[in-house]
């Protein structure tokens, strides 16, 4: 139903990581945009790791990570609703929703419930499930081992989850909602000193706000409203008496809404002052992935108790539509690729083809040179280069500005490199022997039918690969 697209969007940027570890041949040049993300997780190294001790090829080890992640989602989301409801009924209701919007979007947080490729969220949402639910049934030892390993996996993620247990400990013990007087609080009396405390500038800034879902001053209205609804939902049914609902579904329930308004309230106070701006990139609505996911969960529990019940005929008439509606929206949403982007199969997309052509016949030391907003060009269907086409690349104005808004002392670096490549529609000849000077570039990467005086070996109808007329291939990197 939801497809999968290998090296697309964010990964993009785990994906190389990964593969750098299974081969440390690979990218000699600007792996750091990836690896400013790649060095803060054990990630990369469990799966390029384990591709690497088994000889196996790294796609299909990331496949199998794919999978994994699915079944340990479904797995840990089976647990959670069978500590929250009594009945069969509830139990199914609420996984399959679960499972029939996975890829459902955030609110404006720029995440889905579950991608469609692999990122360190793969495992780390699974995982912060499974310590919820461990928490929930009283094994708090077997909680903090779940919310430990989910901190070794996404450390951003962790953070939320750890506040939520506070949550909902706070929960448990006074029946109402966290105060300030929780001891999640201690977490934020550390945040003044994580970053400077005034505007950013330059570059840096630059990349910040080119991520408008840092800013909720910038959200829309159905971005907000995808804050209020499930909050609202969820403050209900704390108040009320369901039919199979256990009293941990109502701890549940009770916790989630004062933990999603706090957030809520910490992102507005930073939209307060220019001088907060920096503070944008810990991203604190990014909470609302948790919140998504438990309603759905909660929410279908409650549709499979009281609508569809025993009555085959309701479960299909819910889920066949939906399902189809999902599968549309991603095809929607990659209308040019494969929807199972299966290992060693022939891509659709003309852009992947031409990503592992260049995979199978050039150097490992060879450096590319993109169109910086290649990701996002008609046909594209934002898969990464350096993911597909295992070779490095100078920076990009999409994927790699989102690792400059995270860690600004790359900035400057990546603002060089994406501006010497700026104008790469008019690039002629000598605009691209000038390039070649300048940085280790061998391959460049054009739409089709390339530039006039280019060697180009590869061609298909949207993507020409070519090289100077000149160039060597087995040059020393700068």
């Amino acid at each position: 139903m939801h497809g999968y697209h290998a090296g697309a969007d964010d990964a993009a940027i785990y994906v190389p990581g990964i593969k750098q570890v299974a081969d440390p041949d690979l990218y000699p040049f600007g792996a750091e945009f990836f690896q400013s993300h790649a060095r803060l997780t054990i990630f990369p190294l469990l799966v390029g790791g384990s591709a690497r001790l088994a000889h196996l090829p790294t796609d299909w080890v990331i496949f199998g990570v794919h999978i994994a992640g699915m079944f340990l989602l479904m797995l840990a989301s089976w647990r959670l609703v069978s500590v929250c409801f009594d009945t069969g009924a509830a139990r199914w209701g609420g996984l399959l929703l679960l499972a029939a919007v996975l890829t459902i979007p955030v609110a404006g947080t720029a995440l889905a419930i579950a991608d469609p490729y692999v990122t360190a969220r793969s495992l780390a949402t699974p995982l912060t499930i499974l310590s919820v639910a461990s928490f929930l049934s009283g094994h708090r030892w077997q909680a903090g081992m779940w919310w430990a390993f989910t901190a070794l996996i996404h450390p951003q993620m962790s953070a939320y989850a750890a506040v939520f247990l506070v949550c909902l400990a706070a929960t448990e013990r006074v029946s109402q909602a966290c105060t300030v007087k929780s001891p999640a609080m201690v977490c934020f009396a550390a945040i003044p000193f994580l970053f400077e405390l005034s505007p950013a500038s330059g570059p840096a800034r630059e990349a910040l706000i080119s991520r408008t879902y840092f800013f909720v001053s910038q959200w829309t209205w159905y971005e907000w409203a995808g804050v209020a609804a499930p909050l609202a939902l969820l403050a209900s049914f704390s108040l009320a008496q369901f039919r199979a609902a256990r009293p941990a579904s109502w701890v549940l329930a009770r916790a989630l809404t004062p933990f999603g308004l706090m957030f809520t309230l910490f992102a507005l106070t930073l939209t307060a002052s220019p001088r907060l701006e920096n503070y944008a990139r810990l991203q604190p609505m990014r909470a609302l992935h948790l919140i998504y996911l438990v309603f759905f969960l909660l929410f279908g529990g409650l549709l499979g108790e009281y609508l569809l019940r025993t009555r085959i005929w309701r479960w299909l008439a819910l889920f066949v539509p939906l399902a189809v509606g999902m599968y549309l929206v991603q095809r929607a949403a990659y209308p040019s690729s494969n929807h199972v982007d299966w290992p060693g199969a022939a891509p659709a997309n003309p852009w992947s083809a031409a990503f592992l052509w260049i995979r199978a016949n050039t150097p490992k030391t060879a450096v590319f040179a993109l169109d910086p907003g290649y990701m996002s060009l008609p046909g594209e269907d934002m898969h990464g280069f350096r993911a597909l086409a295992e070779r490095s690349m100078l920076a990009d104005a999409v994927k790699d500005s989102g690792a400059v808004s995270l860690f600004p002392g790359l900035a400057e670096e990546w603002k060089a490199q994406v501006q010497s490549v700026q104008a790469w529609s008019r690039f002629q000849l000598a605009d691209f022997e000038k390039l070649a000077a300048k940085y280790p570039v061998t391959w460049f990467v054009m739409q089709a039918p390339g530039a006039e005086g280019m060697d180009c070996p590869y061609r298909n109808r949207a993507v020409a690969v070519c090289r100077l007329p000149s160039a060597r291939e087995h040059r020393s990197l700068k």
